[in-house]
This record gives C-alpha cells, structure tokens and sequence, in this order.
C-alpha cells in the first residue's frame, strides 16, 4: 500500500514557528483585554488575553491567547502603569501591550509583552466612561436618585463598605465623635478588585430587601491609593445606584475625577470623613433649627400669656365694673321699692278688706233669716226641719220659723 506524501507534526510545528519568526521579528503593539492574571512566586507574571465581541452583550470572546512579562520586565511595566493610570494590572482592564509573537512546539502560541502604553488604558477607561454616562442618561435614570426625597433626619444608615478597609473606620470615629445618636448597619462588601462590582451590587440588594429600615445607603471607600477605582465606572453599578429607592452618599475617597458613581448618587462627598461630617452637619442643622423653634415657641408663649393676662386684666375690670353697676341700680330699686311698700301693703289691705266685705255679703244675703225675710218658712218637728212632703203627712204637730219669731201649729188629721 502506497503512503501518502506526509511530514511529521514536529516539522509542521518547526515550519509554523519559522513562518511566525519570521512575519513577526520584530515587537507588534496589540490591544487586548486581560482575562487573567497571576504573579508566581519567581516574580514572573503570567496572563490570558482574550478579544470580545463588541456587538454582543455577553461580551463573547472571539480571540485568546497566552501572554507573559519576564521578571525583568514586570515590576518596571506594572510600577509604570498603576503610576499613570492609578490602578494596578488586573482582570478587566484593556491594554495596548508591545509583544513578541513566540511558538513552541509542546506549549503552542504565546507571547511575550516587552511594554505597555498606559495612556491607551486611560483612553480606554475615559471612553468606558463617557459611553456608561451616555447610556445612563438615554434610559433616562441619571438624576432620579438625586430625586429621591432625603429625610429631614437622617440617623437610620447602610453602609456598604468593607469591615476592615480604613475608611469605614474613619467614618465610624467622625460619627461617635459627634454626640449625636446613628444606627449603622454594615453591609460588607469588596470595595476593589474584580470582584468588587459584583459584591457591591449585592450588598445594594440586600440594603434593598430591608428598604423600610434605613433613611440612606452610604457607600464608602478609604482613601490612599486610587487603584481598582474603575469599577465604581461600570454601568451595572452605576445603574443599580441612580435607581435605588433610598437616597445615597458616596465616600469613595479619590482626588480625581469623580466616577459615574458619584455622579449618579443622591451626594457625593471626596472621603468617608467627609460623609460623617455631612451626616453630623446636617444634625447641627437641625438641632439648631429645633433650638430656633423651641426659642420662638417660648417667645411667642411669652408674647399670648402677657397678651392673655392682659385681657384677664380687662375683663376683670370690666366684670368688676358691671358688678359695682348692678349692684348700685340693685340698692336703688331695693331702697325704691322699701319706699313704696307701706303704700302697697296699705293698698293690699285695702283690697283684702273690700274683697272680704263683698264675700260676707254675699255670705249674708245667703242666710236662713235673708231667707225668711223674703217670705219663707222653716217647718221643723222635734227640732228637725221637715224636707218632703211624705215627713210632713205624717206629722201633725210642727214648728214654724219665720223671719219675725216662731210658733207651733197643729195639722188636722
């Protein structure tokens, strides 16, 4: 059986590398972003480069590749770089990076960065900036945070920021020194690295699930170096604050520009000390306007009790006044009327005398001897006055009174 022409993989991968050595002699600048990054303990710093899908919004990797920076080379190219851009070499940063195209039989494609230009970083970082910003303000959420009503008191605080990192305890200190009373309730979270959006973003939504509980979210960062500050640039942050529910404070503890963060937020204040000395301000503010209140509340207390005393004064005297009045026409009528009384009892009795002598005539006229007088009789038998007609039939002896005397007469049977 006849074999087909051939070579071995060994001469393959040969040619390979000798066509790569020689399209690619000298350094190429290619921009990438860094997937991965370690340090070994030699002091080598080994990465994966990767290229993203731009029109994709999980950001699919289209190339990768290995990448190393020699020992030689590393601290010089890193103390160069967080230098310019104020942060470290880390995952998640795009970098223009000059390398040499190497390939080796057993370990494939690599390559080796000689430099890196850290302005092109700085433009990637400004640009990621200004297109958060443009998306920010085209959903329409970039002041709605600000618009959030802040409490007239604000006491009742989340905070999200690392247990440990200086600034939070910085902020702690400011408060107690104070006098005045704040519930603080932390939430930890990373405050730089790559995993510091994410953390964030999740200590928000536990902040969130106890909305009720808190008058604003302050979020606070220590001071010093200004490095991992990017993620505090990216939309989702960014996003997840301008739309948060309750007001929040930003103490990210930087000197330059502000981030996107800070722009979105409720205030924005340089360092966590500043925060607490807001947060405290804003307490004498109030104290002093309580004190203000209370001060005119006393005065205008004053003012109505002098003002009310007064018209007790007044109607005092008027009552008094109105008594005396009374009283003096009362005394006139009493003394007219004491002048005038034996003249009515005399009138009175004058009255009574007629009316009692108009009675007994009337009594008298209805007398037995008024009757007499008028032609009657009284005809009585034993001393009792006959009445019908049946007594006297059966009488036969009576007496008869009249006006002028009486007599007995006798009844034939």
């Amino acid at each position: 059986m006849n074999q087909r022409p051939h070579i071995t993989l060994g001469e393959l991968q040969r040619k390979v590398k000798q066509t790569l050595s020689e399209q690619f002699a000298l350094p190429v600048w290619v921009s990438a972003e860094v997937a991965d990054l370690k340090v070994n303990y030699s002091g080598h710093c080994y990465l994966e480069l990767i290229e993203k899908d731009q029109k994709s919004e999980n950001g699919v990797p289209t190339a990768q590749a290995r990448a190393v920076i020699w020992r030689s080379a590393y601290s010089r190219i890193a103390a160069y770089f967080e230098a310019e851009t104020g942060q470290r070499l880390a995952p998640g940063i795009r970098i223009l990076a000059q390398v040499l195209v190497n390939y080796h039989e057993l370990y494939g494609f690599s390559l080796q960065i000689t430099d890196i230009d850290a302005a092109y970083t700085l433009g990637e970082m400004e640009q990621q900036r200004q297109k958060t910003i443009a998306r920010l303000q085209e959903e329409g959420v970039w002041e709605m945070n600000r618009e959030v009503p802040m409490p007239l008191l604000v006491q009742r605080l989340a905070i999200i920021s690392s247990a440990q990192a200086a600034g939070y305890q910085d902020f702690c200190k400011e408060l107690s020194r104070s006098g005045y009373r704040f519930q603080t309730t932390l939430f930890d979270a990373f405050m730089q690295g790559a995993a510091a959006e994410e953390s964030i973003i999740e200590a928000l939504t536990r902040v969130a699930e106890r909305c009720e509980e808190f008058d604003a979210v302050v979020i606070v960062r220590g001071g010093g170096s200004t490095s991992d500050l990017n993620c505090f640039n990216a939309y989702r942050l960014s996003s997840y604050v301008a739309q948060f529910p309750l007001p929040v404070l930003t103490g990210i503890g930087h000197d330059k520009d502000q981030s996107v963060v800070d722009m979105v937020a409720h205030t924005a204040l340089k360092t966590p000390t500043a925060v607490a000395g807001w947060l405290v301000e804003r307490m004498q503010q109030i104290d002093g306007w309580l004190e203000g209140a209370a001060q005119s509340l006393h005065e205008l207390t004053t003012t109505r009790m002098r003002e009310a005393q007064l018209q007790l004064e007044q109607q005092s005297h008027r009552l008094r006044t109105l008594a005396s009045e009374r009283t003096l026409r009362e005394r006139l009528n009493l003394e007219q009327a004491e002048q005038l009384l034996p003249e009515r009892v005399k009138n009175l009795l004058r009255f009574e005398q007629q009316r009692i002598e108009r009675a007994e005539a009337v009594v008298e006229s209805h007398s037995p001897q008024q009757i007499l007088k008028l032609g009657f009789a009284i005809l009585r038998t034993e001393n009792r006055a006959i009445r019908t007609i049946e007594e006297l039939q059966k009488q036969h002896q009576l007496e008869v009174e009249l006006a002028d005397g009486k007599t007995k007469i006798t009844l034939a049977k």
